[in-house]
């Protein structure tokens, strides 16, 4: 079994110094191996793509192509000398990391490109890999990590020796597990200091392989997710979570401190104190909006249900701009954007696809399981009568004369998506521009959904 730990260590004035040089060295060695691969397959990808055998057509050809050995044998020789950024004149000596780091910088790099030229396991192929800004390169791995390297522990403080840096002081916030061996270390910079991840394994612990779980209507909960007024999910059961909107909450904050920090010289001592003071910022509001969704997680978790069916959203669609509008003479017309915008950063305050992510790891650890669901038509069909009432988003309730029941919008979907993924959910077919419904459902549905729903009032 294997688990990782983060502890905040926090290194002297000449650490400090030395770990930033190292970020600077492993950012310049990631970007370089990027730029050999582009450069590759740029020349090279069309002849590829019209000889599916390249390999035995371009045999010189595939023995010129970067790889993770042939970036990798790049390093003796590059150790040798200082190296001369050509942009800034900067010299770099590679002497000063750790020859691991520079390794598993090989190793990152070629999985990244894998990802874009190949694919993952599933055969889906990711965007072209970026190149590395100061913001977007924080992470450095020693991959030869062991217990020799945890020097001494004591109650609230333990001090572990990093290659070539010397010992530091780390912070324990929680203690080390017992009967686990270290393997891997990573260091991290973030806004208010340095972090370390400690990858740890007990090989004498098993993995954790739950049982095939099969969902039934007592053992099973859908999951709405609602971005309307102070809610966040709704379930079937037929509760309400508060949402935390903690981008919101803080717009002002931020848009101060931006206002000042745009206002000071580029370069100044002042404007990278602003910058820093916004980048805690930032960092307080994800991780109050991360706090917020593990405790929500738990509660969804501690409920007892095993199957959870939460609404597949497609995020990057729904934070999409709206199409320009143009006349005959080419002028552009109001598209609404001017509102799509605030529904998107709404869309990126709540953050479903993180949460999601953060419940199916929850709901593993418990032996629950998680099961995306199609929400198509979820939110429009009555769930106890199979017809749509639902057929404007402005309508957030329906009173019902029959049964004399109000029937709010966000539970009524959480339940529909409960009722698709056991299979009971009605056919909809589109006929003439007309939607109809088809398939039944039994009485006593009909009644537990009546009574969640009374109870809801």
């Amino acid at each position: 079994m294997k688990t990782t730990y983060q502890y905040k260590f926090y290194p002297d004035t000449n650490q400090k110094l030395e770990l930033n040089d190292w970020l600077r060295i492993c950012r310049y060695w990631y970007n370089r191996q990027l730029g050999e691969r582009f450069i590759w397959w740029q020349n090279n990808h069309l002849q590829l793509q019209a000889f599916p055998q390249w390999k035995e057509i371009f045999p010189t050809l595939f023995g010129n192509r970067p790889n993770y050995y042939s970036q990798k044998l790049q390093l003796p020789g590059i150790k040798q000398d200082l190296v001369r950024v050509m942009h800034s004149g900067e010299l770099l000596d590679f002497k000063q990391v750790d020859s691991t780091v520079l390794q598993d910088i090989c190793k990152r790099v070629d999985e990244a490109f894998v990802r874009f030229v190949i694919g993952d396991c599933n055969g889906k192929r990711s965007g072209k890999p970026r190149m590395k800004t100061q913001a977007s390169f924080r992470t450095m791995t020693f991959a030869t990590a062991s217990d020799d390297w945890i020097k001494l522990i004591r109650s609230e403080w333990f001090y572990l020796r990093l290659p070539k840096l010397g010992v530091v002081k780390v912070r324990m916030h929680r203690p080390l597990p017992d009967g686990f061996k270290l393997n891997l270390v990573s260091v991290t910079k973030k806004a208010d200091g340095w972090y370390m991840q400690l990858t740890m394994e007990d090989t004498s612990v098993p993995e954790f392989n739950p049982d095939v779980i099969t969902p039934t209507w007592e053992n099973s909960m859908g999951l709405d997710a609602v971005l309307q007024g102070d809610d966040y999910l709704a379930t079937s059961e037929g509760n309400l979570f508060p949402s935390l909107k903690p981008l919101r909450k803080n717009q002002d904050k931020l848009a101060k401190i931006s206002k000042k920090k745009q206002k000071r010289q580029r370069g100044s001592k002042r404007r990278r104190n602003l910058a820093k003071r916004e980048a805690r910022q930032h960092q307080k509001i994800a991780r109050s909006r991360k706090d917020f969704q593990y405790k929500t997680a738990h509660k969804l978790v501690r409920t007892g249900k095993k199957v959870f069916f939460p609404e597949k959203l497609n995020l990057q669609g729904l934070s999409k701009r709206n199409a320009p509008k143009q006349d005959e003479d080419g002028k552009y017309l109001p598209n609404g954007q001017s509102a799509k915008s605030g529904l998107n950063k709404s869309w990126m305050d709540a953050a479903f696809g993180q949460f999601f992510g953060i419940l199916a790891y929850i709901a593993e650890k418990a032996g629950a399981v998680v099961i995306p669901q199609n929400p198509a038509y979820t939110s429009q069909v009555l769930s106890y009568r199979n017809e749509i009432v639902f057929t404007d988003t402005d309508i957030r309730e329906y009173w019902d004369e029959k049964e004399m029941l109000k029937v709010d919008r966000d539970i009524n979907a959480s339940i529909n998506l409960k009722r698709l993924g056991l299979g009971i959910f009605p056919r909809i077919k589109r006929r003439s521009g007309k939607l109809i419904i088809t398939g039944i459902m039994s009485e006593s549905t009909t009644k537990e959904i009546i009574d969640i729903l009374k109870r809801t009032q």
